[in-house]
């Protein structure tokens, strides 16, 4: 090769990349694949499972909101981008061209209009080369393509929450492509029980009429659990029927409706996911570590800011900005910045109290990054400093975390730590004279400790036993709000603790552990300088 040759394409090769300047640490395309593989592994001969990206969802007239893949579809494919479907068969399928596959990737089709205002698309070309589909199509070959999926013994689909509207901008959003989908599956909702709905169909059927005011009940019960029971009239007609050959008739109706022959399966996918993603895999704990990381040096640095005088909203804009300075995407949820008896109030996001004062403010975030979320609290005294009731109540959530966090061990059941906690805190309120006994029932306490974090904040999972890279948290909390029975001295009292705890051979790990959690090392981080102390914006009223 020539020297200037030479020269010149090393140059453009740095030029290039340098130009790009876009994440490059997301999962890999390996990773994705994995993932189909193993989910084909679970499922049966002659097979289907049909997934499908989130929508673009609208905020307001023609502004929509940002976009955030539905994390099973991204799980599975890496795809980033609204108006998707993944079709994976269990078997190796042939198409008239001879051309052996077992998935497809249906995907935006490009469109040099649509990608200057809204910005590029992957296209087919992108999600062969750069996702590594070996075959992939445009979104509207999905709904033209002749896929027959009545010929499957079993099709596995999500249960369809149908909140996505008909924008009319493109030929195959997600709108159309569950229609043309339920049009070729054949797929009618009348057809298809939710295994409750089935329990309660089996109940209708066996039970004899002269005992159906007692399904009556169970039916009442169960519509307060699962509200769409409201929509099944013949179910709701039986729960209110006092006339014995109407409701032998509804009985029969019933009956049919249990016997009703469909292929499609909506709990396959759902159940055999959650076993999947509730263990990670070293990919997976590189993202999932940043973004615990990112927020916990989030609660730092609010810890060294807070002043009395700052707002609610000043101080999760402070948390956000740590996590955008450290390039994560988004928040993974709401963020949650409650002072004083706002902090009684468990999903409290408004964050419009405009002087924290002296209150204790409980703070619960986490940054989102590569699509992985973390989830850490703190609660905090606004001015650096515990009262004693303040920390009368923090050493007992305290000491319930600890004692929590060390039961997190491979073997263990995940409902133990949260049976710690709970004794610990009754036992701590009790001491307090919050309660009256030990055995008291209280509203001071009212969630458990431990849910998967990953994709989702609430990461799905079976919720049997801790088992190795699982990513946990734990949360125990005391809550007091105003007008509780009790002295009015503990009254406008929320804290919570939280912490994200890795599952290892050597016993559990906490991945926040850089965010201080005892009384001591909080007023001695709060004492410190921020960086922020001398940024001051100019007065707007004045």
């Amino acid at each position: 090769m020539q020297p200037f040759k030479f020269i010149l394409i090393a140059f453009l090769a740095i030029t290039c990349n340098g130009f790009s300047q876009t994440p490059s640490d997301f999962l890999s395309k390996d990773f994705h694949k994995s993932k189909r593989d193993a989910l084909r592994a679970k499922m049966p001969k002659n097979s289907v499972a049909v997934v499908f990206a989130n929508p673009l969802r609208n905020r307001a007239n023609d502004v929509d909101y940002v976009f955030h893949q539905d994390p099973n579809f991204y799980y599975l494919t890496g795809y980033r981008e609204p108006n998707g479907v993944l079709v994976l068969f269990s078997e190796n399928q042939t198409d008239e061209n001879g051309l052996v596959y077992n998935e497809v990737l249906y995907v935006q089709k490009k469109n040099k209009r649509a990608e200057q205002w809204n910005g590029k698309r992957l296209g087919v070309e992108g999600a062969i080369n750069e996702l590594g589909f070996k075959v992939a199509k445009n979104g509207e070959d999905f709904i033209n393509d002749k896929l027959d999926f009545k010929k499957f013994d079993r099709v596995f689909i999500e249960k369809f929450n149908d909140d996505y509207r008909n924008s009319a901008r493109e030929k195959a959003e997600v709108y159309d492509l569950v229609l043309s989908f339920k049009e070729k599956a054949d797929f009618n909702p009348k057809n298809f029980l939710s295994p409750l709905k089935k329990q309660i169909y089996e109940m209708v059927k066996s039970t004899p009429i002269e005992n159906s005011a007692n399904v009556a009940q169970i039916i009442g019960r169960a519509v307060a659990y699962d509200a769409s029971l409201k929509n099944d009239e013949d179910l709701m007609k039986f729960k209110e029927a006092t006339d014995v050959n109407l409701k032998k008739d509804l009985q029969q109706k019933i009956a049919l409706k249990l016997n009703a022959k469909t292929n499609i399966d909506v709990t396959f996918l759902s159940r055999n996911l959650a076993t999947l993603r509730e263990v990670k895999t070293k990919e997976e704990l590189v993202l999932l570590t940043k973004a615990v990381r990112i927020s916990a040096i989030g609660q730092v640095e609010v810890m060294k800011a807070m002043k009395p005088h700052m707002s609610e909203t000043e101080l999760q804009g402070i948390h956000e900005f740590v996590y955008k300075k450290y390039g994560a995407e988004y928040e993974g949820y709401p963020s949650i910045v409650g002072a004083g008896n706002n902090g009684c109030i468990l999903h409290y996001i408004e964050n419009n109290k405009t002087k924290v004062g002296n209150d204790l403010v409980l703070m619960d975030l986490g940054a989102e990054y590569r699509g992985y979320t973390a989830d850490v609290t703190r609660t905090i005294p606004a001015n650096g400093k515990f009262t004693e009731e303040q920390k009368a109540i923090y050493e007992i959530v305290y000491k319930a975390q600890e004692a929590g966090i060390a039961a997190y061990k491979i073997g263990e059941s995940m409902a133990k730590p949260n049976l710690i906690s709970k004794k610990i805190v009754d036992e701590g309120l009790f001491k307090l004279g919050i309660i009256k006994s030990i055995d008291e029932k209280h509203p001071y306490y009212p969630h458990g400790t431990s849910h998967h974090i990953g994709l989702d904040v609430h990461d799905p999972g079976n919720y049997g036993n801790f088992e190795e890279n699982m990513v946990v948290t734990m949360e125990p909390g005391i809550y007091i709000p105003e007008g509780s029975n009790c002295d009015k001295k503990w009254w406008g009292i929320g804290i919570r603790i939280e912490d994200d705890i890795l599952i290892t051979k050597s016993g559990p790990k906490n991945l926040s552990a850089e965010a201080p959690r005892t009384v001591e090392e909080i007023e001695k981080m709060m004492a410190k300088k921020s960086v922020l102390d001398d940024f001051v914006l100019p007065d707007l009223d004045k």
